[in-house]
């Protein structure tokens, strides 16, 4: 029997239920490219009755990482207290990313944007792509050559080119030929990076959300680094921070 997936407007409500507040949007500061999404992901080290203990970064494509002087845009919903959107400006921005070999990602710690929140007079407010969340092997194992729904969560560039609305993109993703997973039309510019989600029906209304990964930048359909490998790579890295983190949402 073949697989099944759940409604599209059940999974769009979930992403932004359960990820809607994981993504900020960047850019090559003072110039008109290299636009991109990033998101937070929360790296398991202990789960406990008391918590989970996790290692905490930003993830993207690593192609658009290449430069010294970005800059983000803060979304005012991820600010506590709120505040107006804002741009922040980081230097030294390339030298701040680790690349993970043989995936085009790159990740960050998010101790330095605590920081910057700390002298600012706030603290971050998000959502994380999580274990519960991130695709496993298995996950990444069971998508086959066949198209299938696919969302991916990212910050357009529109006609006013610094407002980078968040957006969720209607696409699909298959494995190709060659055995790679890709998105199956070109990409709105300033989306790469950003995170893709599907939706499996598990029957009688419900749905697991799977977060495969994100998708890199290119021509056509676009590649997609799954989680299964970005996973052991981050394990594999020398310790950023650890944090207690409680979940706010069952996943």
């Amino acid at each position: 029997m073949p697989e099944t997936f759940a409604p599209q407007n059940d999974i769009v409500n979930a992403i932004v239920e359960s990820a809607g507040r994981a993504t900020l949007p960047f850019q090559q500061a003072n110039v008109d490219r290299n636009y991109g999404t990033a998101f937070w992901y929360n790296h398991l080290i202990e789960s406990t009755s008391e918590g989970d203990t996790v290692r905490q970064y930003l993830v993207t494509a690593e192609a658009l990482t290449r430069y010294d002087l970005a800059q983000w845009t803060l979304r005012a919903e991820l600010c506590q207290p709120a505040m107006s959107a804002e741009q922040l400006v980081m230097t030294d921005f390339a030298a701040s990313w680790t690349r993970l070999d043989g995936l085009a990602v790159a990740v960050m710690p998010t101790g330095g944007l605590d920081a910057h929140a700390e002298r600012k007079g706030w603290r971050w407010a998000t959502d994380e792509i999580t274990e519960g969340l991130a695709a496993s092997q298995q996950d990444i194992a069971a998508i086959g050559d066949s198209s299938i729904p696919a969302y991916l969560l990212g910050h357009d560039v529109g006609a006013e080119r610094g407002e980078r609305l968040q957006a969720v993109i209607v696409g699909a993703i298959a494995r190709d030929p060659d055995g790679v997973i890709r998105w199956s039309a070109p990409l709105p510019e300033g989306c790469a990076g950003g995170p893709v989600f599907i939706g499996r029906s598990l029957g009688d209304d419900r749905f697991q959300l799977v977060c495969v990964g994100l998708a890199l930048p290119g021509e056509g359909t676009n590649e997609i680094a799954t989680f299964d490998r970005i996973r052991t790579a981050v394990g594999g890295l020398a310790p950023a921070a650890p944090r207690r983190w409680w979940q706010r949402r069952r996943r």
